[in-house]
């Protein structure tokens, strides 16, 4: 039964104009055997999509290969299988991934890992839809559907000499870029939801924790935020998820770009009620910024500021009305 993508994986949520475009192309792809090349940053939901594709049309199975996990002289029986006495220690035959593939979809994760020896015997079975396993002079037929995936630019793989290509033309029939996370930022909402439903037992996130989130940029993506979720939810019987739950290296990293906002000069500063504000006036506020920034923390404030927590217990005192 076709997958009615008007209900997205969580990965595919949101209504950001890149996520409805891509599922519109979802919807287009399901309904074609042409190979896809799905391109983006780590934790964006590749395979995610790649999976959605495939649901649309599931006349066979789905067959995940990461090609980084294919290493050493077993690469090419693990993809094409082999036949008995092949080599030393083939004491059966083996069913190759692509064999298991057939009739349905061969999902080549981080397919600009594949050395250029397996790139050329990949091309081969592309181009003749046959399937060779090793140590055997008989070919079987090979009926599946390519989609490849990778975070490398293939493109300029291809011109240092990286990646054949003659493969990546053939990979690039359609090619869908995912967009990181920073970019749709607006998403970020409707994946928190996804995920606590998934995850939380009526978990809600604080307003400080909601406003962290959506200032982090988010290097490791979807993937990444996800985790993070699953992360507060276990260690927090909540019900409300505050920015002191957030996982330390999220902790770190904000605190790191409030110490240098703190510390930059303001591109356009509002003029002084007074000529001149004092040196005083100045730590002052400071203190006080990272005081509610850290939610009262004085631990964390004084880590940001750069003072020790007495120093900063003794500023307390002194500026106390």
């Amino acid at each position: 039964m076709s997958r009615d993508l008007s209900d997205p994986p969580p990965v595919l949520a949101g209504q950001s104009p890149r996520i409805l475009e891509i599922r519109r192309s979802i919807q287009k792809l399901g309904r074609s055997r042409s190979p896809v090349l799905l391109l983006g940053e780590t934790g964006t939901g590749k395979e995610v999509v790649a999976r959605a594709i495939h649901q649309l049309d599931p006349s066979g199975p789905f067959v995940p290969i990461d090609c980084s996990a294919l290493v050493g002289t077993l690469m090419e029986s693990e993809l094409f299988g082999h036949a008995k006495g092949a080599f030393t220690g083939a004491l059966a035959s083996k069913t190759g991934l692509l064999d298991l593939a057939e009739g349905g979809t061969a999902f080549f994760d981080e397919i600009g890992e594949l050395p250029l020896d397996m790139q050329a015997k990949l091309l081969r079975v592309i181009q003749d839809k046959e399937i060779r396993p090793v140590g055997s002079l008989a070919r079987r037929k090979a009926n599946f559907r390519i989609i490849a995936a990778t975070n490398r630019d293939l493109a300029r793989e291809v011109e240092r000499g990286g990646f054949r290509r003659d493969l990546y033309y053939r990979l690039a029939v359609v090619t869908l870029r995912l967009p990181p996370l920073r970019e749709r930022k607006q998403d970020i909402p409707a994946l928190l939801a996804d995920f606590l439903a998934r995850y939380g037992n009526r978990h809600t996130l604080s307003p400080g924790a909601l406003d962290a989130m959506l200032a982090y940029d988010w290097p490791g993506n979807v993937r990444e935020l996800q985790n993070c979720i699953e992360r507060m939810v276990a260690m927090n019987s909540g019900p409300v998820l505050h920015t002191a739950d957030l996982p330390t290296s999220l902790q770190s990293r904000l605190l790191a770009e409030k110490a240098e906002a703190l510390a930059a000069p303001s591109a356009a500063p509002a003029p002084p009620p007074s000529p001149v504000i004092t040196l005083e006036q100045t730590e002052k506020q400071a203190i006080l910024q990272a005081l509610e920034f850290t939610h009262g923390d004085q631990t964390l404030a004084a880590r940001l500021l750069g003072i020790g927590r007495t120093t900063l217990y003794r500023r307390l005192k002194r500026y106390k009305p």
